[in-house]
């Protein structure tokens, strides 16, 4: 499981990698819960529905790759499909790709799951 992470960055480069994970769920949770209402529900919503489950995960850093790819899939299937400004898709798929790239970093639940231990005494 530990090939699935380039690296758990610590410090500064730990601390940017855990803003990115928390704008990029901010701006999930925004566009895809307040600025949906008006969709119904059983076609359109269902990308809604995954986009949020898997926000939550990118929040806390848990599978953090495969949430990270399913989700830049997802705004990717969403800025091709609807008809309307399809950039904020383009931008969060591109966030969201960059976090499956580098890794959750340190601060996060895969860090301390499948992060490298440390023996001594």
């Amino acid at each position: 499981m530990q090939r699935l992470f380039s690296n758990f960055a610590d410090g500064w480069p730990g601390l940017g990698l855990l803003i990115q994970r928390v704008l990029t769920a901010t701006m999930l949770t925004h566009f895809g819960i307040v600025d949906s209402p008006g969709l119904s529900f059983p076609w359109s919503m269902i990308a809604h529905i995954i986009g949020v489950c898997a926000v939550i995960l990118l929040l806390v850093g848990l599978c953090t790759p495969i949430v990270g790819a399913l989700i830049s899939m997802i705004e990717l299937w969403a800025a091709m499909t609807h008809g309307a400004d399809p950039w904020i898709s383009i931008v969060l798929a591109a966030l969201s790709g960059t976090i499956a790239m580098i890794g959750p970093g340190a601060w996060s639940v895969d860090a301390r799951l499948f992060g490298r231990k440390r023996f001594g005494a």
